[in-house]
């Protein structure tokens, strides 16, 4: 039987997965098995594992590579790790791009959904609708802020995901200490109904300039991340919410994304709330008709193939 369209188009292409600590987990095992349908060999490794190299013709080592490249690199995860630990990955990513490698996606998108406050300023220079932000540095800062608007705020960590460590503070006295947010607060309006019973939120998943599914997330508590505890829902996408869903992985630069949208309690406003460059879809899997692997493996290799670079 003749090599399909789909197979052709990953036909001798090394690819490099870049994975949490510890090995690939399910979406890794996801990928792997999608690439591979398309023909494409997969090396699937994690970046700390990688090195910066002089005694090599690229200058890098990329596990299973002999010191080559790849014909592209897939980021599901850059694993936790120091300051100093993540500016060297970052670094392995930032240098790939420059050799000429596709990445998906690179550095500069990471760094851009990572930082809160980045991503925030990139939504609305974009004109879109983003719910009321102040991020600060200092204690009495953060304060003189929140004793100036309506409470509850709630305080996000600056660099997080899952919605860990994220706070609601009820009054200005209850801003959290400087080393529980070292030091950085990111301050956003309460978006939430003061008597809701349900809290609901959106995720969108975007991949290359088009939107892969969609799910509604629900919960008892206001946090509704699937990772504590709020349950994956069907959901009917509106243009309005891909529209903005697709117009905020634009603004940071995302070659696929994870789009979280909320709406104003107050109006019925969709906002966009965050962005994750590295997301994960087991929830959305499980409320979707869609192969999210599938659809993300066929969209990276056409990028690979036509030569895309942002």
């Amino acid at each position: 039987m003749p090599a399909s369209n789909e197979q052709v188009k990953g036909t001798g292409k090394r690819l490099v997965l870049f994975v949490e600590d510890g090995g690939g987990d399910w979406h890794a095992r996801q990928l792997v098995a999608a690439f591979e349908a398309h023909g494409a060999e997969v090396i699937t490794t994690t970046l700390k594992a990688c090195a910066f190299d002089t005694r090599s013709a690229s200058g890098l080592d990329i596990p299973g590579f002999d010191g080559a490249l790849p014909d592209a690199a897939f980021v599901r995860a850059i694993s936790t790790g120091g300051l100093e630990q993540i500016t060297f990955r970052l670094g392995i990513l930032h240098a790939l791009r420059e050799s000429g490698v596709m990445v998906w996606n690179d550095a500069r998108t990471i760094e851009r959904c990572v930082d809160k406050s980045t991503a925030t300023f990139l939504f609305q220079k974009a004109g879109l609708p983003v719910p009321p932000t102040r991020v600060v540095e200092g204690h009495q800062s953060a304060l003189a802020h929140a004793t100036g608007v309506a409470q509850p705020l709630v305080v996000k960590p600056m660099f997080g995901s899952q919605g860990n460590g994220i706070m609601r503070a009820e009054t200005a006295n209850k801003i959290p200490t400087p080393e529980t947010v070292g030091d950085v607060y990111y301050l956003q309006n309460y978006m939430r109904a003061e008597d809701a019973k349900i809290f609901a939120d959106i995720r969108v998943f975007v991949s290359r300039g088009r939107i892969l599914a969609a799910m509604a997330r629900e919960g008892a508590h206001w946090v509704t991340n699937v990772h504590q505890g709020g349950k994956p829902a069907p959901l009917s996408l509106t243009s309005e919410m891909a529209e903005l869903a697709l117009a905020a992985a634009d603004a940071v630069g995302a070659d696929y994304a994870g789009v979280d949208l909320i709406q104003d309690p107050a109006h019925g406003d969709l906002m966009v709330l965050e962005i994750n460059s590295n997301p994960a879809w087991k929830g959305l899997f499980s409320v979707s008709d869609v192969d999210i692997a599938a659809a993300l493996a066929a969209d990276f290799l056409t990028s690979l193939c036509e030569g895309d670079r942002r």
